[in-house]
């Protein structure tokens, strides 16, 4: 699915995540395999050419799919939209006949002579506009630059044959080299060749192509690879690697004893906001590496800080779904894909660890996590809070329940942050939910999948009878929440306290419109009362936002600004250039992030403060 920030109340990226397991069920002897060679030398009209070689066929008919839907995007984005030109031939060269049975399936006659099928990807970062396909799980071709080949995009599988290892051998230029987590069993720099045991794990692996800007280093015997593509060379790998070597440390800690991978790559994709490429800001996770998407422009500071919550959310699916997963997960089909019931615990578990780990680590302020519960609390109730949750997630892929999806990020939290409550009051502050996630890790494991309708009941074997009550009720059941009496456990109560808003925000409302769709100006509303800082550095009402530090933005990159302006912080240089009584004029001045009172949450209780302490820094 794609995700784009729509309104300036999105304080935070969310990530697009929920990923498949490489897990050779059904070992395949080696002599039956699936070759793909992919050619990234001989680019043509932006597409390149897939050349894929199966083993004896022994039907008459057999079909080659292109995935509809991956695991992680819970979008039906039709893959197959982007193969052009599909051919199969026999071993004498001669042509079979191809039947194109639908979008992204097509049935081959004679199949018994099959040699091989060739076709043409075109890629979806430049054509982002005709499609929907969320950045981080589309794909890139620029010649001599850069290939962001996210494998399920480029190569799909032949149906019954899902299962048989897969090798990948990609020519390409000496000057570019991929990026991922899987080995290159090549040793020359102008080929390389990949092995995964099946499709799955293919589909898990995305390489990214571009002139060498990486840097490794090691966290409690986990190998982190940074990768970055920076069109212009405003961003480097070096830069970056610092602050994210100190958030993954600090995930790493908080994990403990949690298993995980051996090797974990990053690859950050930078776009060009001047001419047309990705605008999906986000990332897509992988059980061994993420793929990410920023705006180029963003300073790097700002990069930085974002960074930590788009790549943390990321990396702690490496918990669930990852390691704890449903058969639907394990067994994915993607063509016709069978959602799990769990959502609140693929993503809503993730998402909460993104936000407890920087609290624990001491990232952010105990303070800052109340606020950003808060923030999900008050997201969640602008959307079904009826709606059950295992209801919204096992039909999330169509309406009404589809609309509902970003919830998963919002009372998703909210849902494993009261679990964690619960356990804690339960068990004296000795376990939470990482000690559940641990447990249930032991008891399945990535080789073996739950069945959706058991999980609940293994979790209340695994806790207290109270967490089953909590799940029926509020996760399978309509009924909403009630936060107040869950932070009550550990002593915080709400109240009316300053919190931090946006530059573009006054009483709650934006200050900030189109007046007219043509000119795709943007205006600061005539009239409207400003908050301190616009005030102190000049803005009027009815002025025409051109630049923002040097960037010009109109309703084309709204989105964009607002990014921007959620990564401020106080004491950075700002400057605007705005049209007035149409004169062009520039404002300069230092921010001052603008504060409202509004209802949050607070410590107050001190007879709580060693639990409420187990429970943040436990």
């Amino acid at each position: 699915m794609k995700l784009r920030i729509h309104n300036i109340k999105n304080f935070y990226f969310l990530a697009l995540t929920m990923s498949l397991l490489s897990i050779n069920a059904n070992a395949q002897s080696k002599d039956k395999q699936i070759q793909v060679d992919i050619d990234l030398n001989a680019v043509k009209d932006d597409k390149v050419m897939v050349t894929v070689t199966p083993p004896k066929i022994t039907t008459n008919e057999v079909t080659y799919h292109i995935p509809k839907i991956i695991p992680g995007t819970y979008s039906e984005d039709d893959y197959g939209k982007f193969i052009e030109n599909l051919k199969a031939f026999d071993a004498k060269g001669n042509a079979l006949t191809v039947a194109k049975m639908e979008e992204n399936s097509w049935t081959i006659k004679d199949a018994k002579k099959l040699s091989k099928i060739t076709y043409y990807v075109n890629d979806t970062y430049d054509i982002e506009d005709t499609h929907d396909i969320f950045s981080p799980a589309g794909s890139n071709i620029e010649e001599g630059k850069n290939f962001m080949i996210n494998t399920h995009a480029f190569v799909g599988y032949f149906s019954d044959l899902i299962e048989l290892p897969y090798k990948v051998n990609i020519a390409h230029p000496a000057t570019l080299w991929g990026a991922t987590a899987m080995v290159d069993t090549d040793a020359s720099d102008t080929k390389d060749t990949f092995n995964t045991a099946r499709y799955a794990e293919l589909v898990e692996n995305p390489i990214m192509y571009s002139k060498p800007d990486y840097t490794t280093f090691t966290i409690n015997g986990m190998e982190i690879i940074i990768a970055v593509y920076s069109p212009n060379g405003l961003i480097t790998a070096e830069s970056i690697t610092p602050e994210m070597k100190t958030m993954m440390t600090a995930q790493k800690n908080f994990l403990g004893k949690f298993n995980s991978t051996k090797k974990y790559a990053v690859l950050l994709y930078l776009s060009d906001m001047n001419r047309a490429d990705a605008k999906g800001f986000g990332a897509l996770e992988h059980p061994t590496s993420t793929t990410v998407v920023m705006p180029e422009m963003m300073p790097k500071e700002q990069l930085a800080e974002q960074l930590k919550d788009v790549v943390s959310h990321e990396f702690f699916h490496i918990v669930t779904p990852l390691t704890i997963h449903s058969k639907e997960i394990q067994y994915f089909d993607y063509n016709k894909p069978k959602m799990s019931q769990h959502l609140w615990m693929y993503e809503g578990v993730t998402e909460y660890f993104a936000n407890l780990f920087q609290v624990n680590q001491g990232l952010i302020t105990e303070s800052e996590f109340y606020q950003r519960m808060s923030g999900k609390i008050a997201n969640s109730r602008t959307m079904d809070d009826t709606m059950p949750f295992t209801k919204m997630s096992a039909e999330v892929l169509k309406k009404p329940y589809k609309d509902q999806y970003l919830n998963v990020y919002e009372k998703g939290a909210l849902i494993a942050m009261c679990l964690d409550i619960e356990i804690r009051e339960k068990s004296n502050g000795q376990r939470g939910i990482l000690d559940l996630m641990q447990k249930l890790s032991t008891e399945y494991g990535t080789t073996k999948a739950f069945d959706d309708k058991d999980l609940f009941a293994k979790i209340t074997q695994l806790t207290y009878p109270e967490v089953g009550q909590f799940l029926n009720t509020y996760v399978a059941g309509p009924t909403p929440i009630p936060y107040e009496t869950y932070f009550a456990k550990m002593g915080v109560t709400k109240g009316i306290m300053e919190v931090p808003t946006n530059i573009f925000i006054h009483n709650q409302a934006p200050v900030l419109t189109v007046m007219d769709p043509t000119t795709k100006e943007l205006i600061i509303i005539p009239g409207a009362e400003l908050n301190e800082f616009m005030n102190t550095i000049g803005i009027k009402g009815g002025d025409v936002l051109l630049e923002v530090n040097q960037v010009k933005y109109n309703l084309d990159n709204v989105n964009d600004l607002i990014m921007m302006s959620m990564a401020l912080k106080d004491g950075d240089p700002i400057t605007f250039k705005v049209k007035r009584d149409g004169k062009e004029l520039t404002l300069k001045g230092t921010t001052k992030i603008p504060t409202e009172k509004a209802e949050g949450y607070q410590a107050t209780d001190a007879s709580k403060e060693k639990l409420k302490e187990a429970w943040l820094k436990g």
